[in-house]
């Protein structure tokens, strides 16, 4: 008996390890209980964004934790938020969110379900579209299922409440989302469901569904927040500060060195495998003085070797040096042909793929963040033009391309 208690504590003790908020602690610990004497595994719901192609290393914190689940025997239930997409989640967003296509969202999966399996094992994942069962809902069952929430406590939410004091419209449409997540909950029996930080209240509204369908409420589980790149906003895909899980080893290897200090502890927390002693020992050896640069370079290499390889994250290292620290060109860089007539420096940029359009390309000339052959370049209508030696164009710190005569 007491080994069954044991086991269960100890699989208490790593699940909520790391984790921002649980509704509640005592309830997964007998819902464990319950699971360990009937055999049966968990249902845990995790909710996929359907809004980008890539998985970041913030959306990545809660799948990590969802492998934490599975390794334990029990049942990832992920839920691709076609239908949900369509309204556009508002939880965090100052204006209403965009609302995506079939195709958008079908061609986003497409991409994400080649990268989830790099954390989550296939063989413990359900995977289900939430189309399947509010797609067919009709307008009598929609306004039933309206019924069994409160506009007072929809608008409880800071967001809601915010947008309603500064004058900004608040839509109909976006009042329902939170309905539509919760009765997912309802339709796949979930045991627990797991998200962001920001998605707590939106999990709440899972478990008051739950209630009012006569099901065991699911317990609501969060995890902390990932800051994006910028060191401002969290990591998001339409914030575009984030390090994408099948970027490139160097991509990656890059976009990890650029965080600022104060982030360190954080991403070795959320992106890592180490425990609380090992991250309090990375502290340490900040509060003693070692060089951030070195602490980064550590964590760089661990999070890159763990979506690619040990050797890939050896390989990125050496070269984020030799670029950055012995100011060279990387030895792997596209080539771009030209005409022998030249080319203006700012569809050059574009069309080279270094910048995604005019204005940016314009607007970066100006900060002085684009060099042909280490000279700056700031002139907007300079014509580049290639001779029998190539040209190394470079934009910004870690974009690179070899320019070569064409005919």
């Amino acid at each position: 008996m007491h080994s069954n208690v044991d086991s269960i504590n100890l699989q208490l003790q790593r699940l909520l390890a790391g984790t921002d908020r649980v509704e509640t602690p005592a309830e997964l610990a007998d819902r464990l209980a319950a699971s360990k004497r009937s055999g049966r595994p968990l249902r845990v719901k995790y909710g996929i964004d359907a809004t980008g192609p890539e998985i970041h290393l913030g959306f990545a914190v809660g799948l990590r934790k969802l492998r934490q689940f599975q390794d334990a025997g029990h049942v990832a239930v992920l839920i691709v938020g076609d239908f949900t997409a369509k309204i556009g989640d508002p939880s965090g967003r100052s204006k209403t969110r965009p609302q995506l296509t079939d195709d958008e969202v079908r061609n986003n999966m497409a991409r994400y379900q080649e990268q989830l399996f790099r954390i989550l094992d296939p063989d413990r994942c359900e995977l289900r579209y939430n189309s399947e069962w509010a797609g067919t809902l009709t307008a009598a069952d929609v306004i039933r299922l309206a019924s069994k929430y409160t506009v007072a406590r929809t608008i409880e939410r800071d967001d809601f409440r915010r947008r309603l004091s500064e004058g900004v419209p608040v839509h109909i449409h976006e009042l329902l989302y939170p309905l539509f997540q919760g009765y997912d909950s309802v339709v796949v029996r979930a045991d627990v469901e797991l998200g962001g930080a920001d998605q707590y209240w939106n999990l709440l509204v899972g478990r008051e569904m739950q209630r009012e369908f006569g099901q065991q409420p699911q317990i609501v589980m969060t995890v902390p927040l990932l800051i994006g790149t910028d060191g401002v906003q969290k990591m998001s895909k339409s914030h575009g500060n984030y390090i994408g899980i099948a970027e490139p080893p160097d991509e990656m290897f890059g976009k990890l060195m650029s965080i600022t200090d104060d982030m360190i502890l954080d991403y070795f927390r959320l992106c890592t495998d180490r425990d609380e002693t090992g991250i309090q020992q990375v502290a340490a050896r900040l509060r003693a003085g070692e060089n951030p640069r070195s602490i980064k370079a550590e964590l760089a290499q661990e999070v890159v070797a763990k979506y690619h390889s040990a050797e890939a994250a050896r390989q990125a290292a050496a070269e984020f040096d030799r670029v950055f620290r012995d100011r060279q060109a990387p030895e792997r860089i596209p080539e771009f042909v030209i005409p022998s007539s030249g080319m203006a420096i700012v569809e050059l940029l574009v069309r080279a793929g270094l910048f995604s359009s005019k204005s940016e390309a314009k607007r970066k000339l100006q900060e002085g963040a684009v060099y042909l052959d280490d000279r700056r370049v700031q002139d907007a209508a300079l014509v580049v033009e290639v001779g029998d030696t190539p040209l190394v164009l470079k934009a910004g710190k870690r974009r690179f391309c070899r320019l070569v005569r064409g005919l």
